[in-house]
């Protein structure tokens, strides 16, 4: 198990790792580089227990909301650099994101210099001295309540809050605050913080297995659930558990500040975190 949770670490940081470091090869530039920034919108219906998946920018800001409202509503900040205005208005035409939607289903698609696909179907003729300069996508989205998240991101913080659905996650770096209200998630964080709350002990989750290879983990949970809990450092760092009342699975098997599998009250549903090196922090809600 600890050789397939380094394995997904190990993928996760190579999957965003051309994108992300692209922009710190740009050619040196002389003196600063202008900036501008701008706002994309857009709002369309969307019902209930359907799928969102988002590709974030190599550096940005993603913030999900849930909401009662049978729509997505989409708000970007887009900051370009370049050396000109006209560099501007060019980066500004082909920095921003695209949208596939089907039946269920709406892909939120961040596009850029980062990706060459795109740019050839912009155009074939874009300036090769644009390639690589820095740019980021923040985005603030808004999905009804009831609905499933995928979420790839590159560098920037990663909040999520009022989704009850299950959650796929994949950071580079972030510092994230996530709020679980129900469905299962599945998250695998590269480097930052990352803070999980359950709020309480009726959570209707059915799962959680959240892990980071370098950083620190800080879980808040309420003072008595029913779960098994497996929490584990891989390399460096240790655990700081704060729960009372976990007993351990394998009656023989002491908890140390590597590794605790425990049972909580009845046990049942699974609650997994690991860090690769760093702190995991466990306890309860105000503690």
């Amino acid at each position: 198990m600890k050789t397939f949770k380094a394995f997904l670490l190990f993928i996760l940081i190579g999957s965003f790792s051309v994108a992300v470091f692209s922009q710190a090869k740009a050619k040196p530039t002389p003196g600063p580089l202008l900036k501008r920034t701008t706002t994309k919108t857009d709002r369309f219906d969307f019902g209930v227990g359907g799928t969102v998946i988002i590709s974030g920018a190599p550096v940005g800001s993603i913030r999900v909301e849930g909401w009662k409202n049978r729509e997505i509503e989409i708000s970007a900040e887009i900051e370009v650099s370049a050396n000109s205005e006209a560099d501007l208005t060019r980066l500004s035409e082909a920095t921003t994101f695209v949208l596939q939607e089907s039946l269920g289903r709406t892909e939120i698609t961040s596009v850029g210099t980062h990706d060459k696909k795109y740019l050839k179907q912009l155009d074939k003729k874009f300036p090769k001295q644009l390639i690589g300069l820095p740019f980021r996508i923040d985005y603030v989205i808004k999905v009804p309540h009831y609905s499933d998240l995928d979420i790839d991101g590159g560098i920037g913080d990663l909040e999520i809050s009022g989704i009850e659905g299950n959650l796929k996650l994949n950071y580079l770096e972030t510092n994230a605050r996530i709020n679980l209200v129900g469905g299962g998630t599945t998250a695998v964080f590269g480097k930052g913080t990352v803070e999980l709350t359950v709020p309480s002990a009726s959570w209707r989750g059915r799962f959680a297995d959240v892990s980071l290879a370098n950083g620190d983990m800080s879980v808040h949970l309420p003072g008595s659930m029913n779960a098994e809990l497996d929490a584990t450092i891989l390399r460096t760092g240790k655990i700081e558990n704060g729960l009372t009342g976990l007993k351990p699975r394998v009656r023989k098997e002491e908890f140390t500040d590597k590794s605790i599998v425990a049972k909580w009250g009845l046990g049942g549903i699974a609650l997994k975190f690991t860090v690769g090196d760093g702190l995991l922090k466990i306890g309860t809600l105000g503690g």
